[in-house]
């Protein structure tokens, strides 16, 4: 899977909206889209705030795992 797939998948579960994450992010909605699109690429550092953010394992969010561990 994708982990454009996946961190769309969180963030619904969540029900969090991309506006909210974009904030967490410090993006605007449309730029958070765009990473959940394949129109922009996930930064590292953006990864590791939504790691803390949703206490999953960068493993987890990037599709090497499908395995739900926390960050820590």
């Amino acid at each position: 899977m994708d982990y454009r797939d996946i961190i769309r998948g969180v963030r619904e579960d969540r029900d969090d909206t991309q506006a909210r994450i974009g904030e967490v992010l410090h993006k605007s909605q449309q730029g958070y889209s765009h990473i959940e699109s394949g129109r922009a690429e996930l930064k590292i550092d953006d990864l590791i705030k939504l790691c803390k953010f949703y206490n999953l394992s960068a493993d987890y969010l990037i599709g090497l795992t499908s395995t739900l561990r926390s960050y820590k």
